[in-house]
């Protein structure tokens, strides 16, 4: 069990609630993380409700086939980068009819860093449904298992300001 466990149940039953008031759906399209974000989603009873579809983009040829990134940005930026999880993100939100999405890539070691990009950096991006897709890069520090985790923590703490901001906009 991590650390982060606790807290990850927290996030995911708070995005699970809004999305259920909201009626919103909810995808993700995960490289690094290989699915923890989707397992997280699916320990909330009821998030059949509100989620349907995952994609889990390990290798690089699934997050063109999939999700439709380009072989230029991947070539260009590699799978680590603003412009491949951008592309995740929409590419996920549109294949899965969604209105939510998180995208995830990243390097979570212990191997596979460099000067560029060490290990524990990780892009995250959110696309919402007529709203565009928003990046951010962090740099995560621990162990595979800790760089992941929080990943999955960042990635959720993402979805519920989106999801918060849609429940604020409704009431006001």
């Amino acid at each position: 069990m991590s650390q982060y466990d606790p807290l990850i149940d927290s996030v995911a039953a708070r995005l699970g609630n809004g999305l259920r008031r909201l009626g919103l759906k909810v995808t993700v399209a995960e490289s690094c993380t290989g699915g923890g974000i989707a397992e997280a989603i699916t320990r909330v009873s009821g998030s059949s409700g509100w989620f349907e579809t995952g994609f889990i983009t390990y290798a690089n040829s699934s997050k063109t086939r999939w999700l439709g990134v380009s072989e230029e940005d991947l070539a260009r930026h590699g799978a680590v980068s603003e412009q491949v999880v951008r592309a995740m993100a929409q590419g996920a939100l549109d294949a899965a009819e969604a209105d939510l999405a998180v995208a995830v890539s990243g390097v979570a070691g212990p191997e596979g860093g460099t000067p560029e990009k060490p290990v524990g950096t990780v892009w995250f991006a959110w696309a919402v449904r007529d709203r565009g897709v928003f990046a951010h890069c962090k740099r995560l520090q621990g162990s595979r298992k800790e760089v992941r985790a929080h990943t999955v923590l960042k990635a959720l703490e993402g979805l519920v300001i989106e999801v918060e901001r849609a429940l604020a906009a409704r009431s006001s």
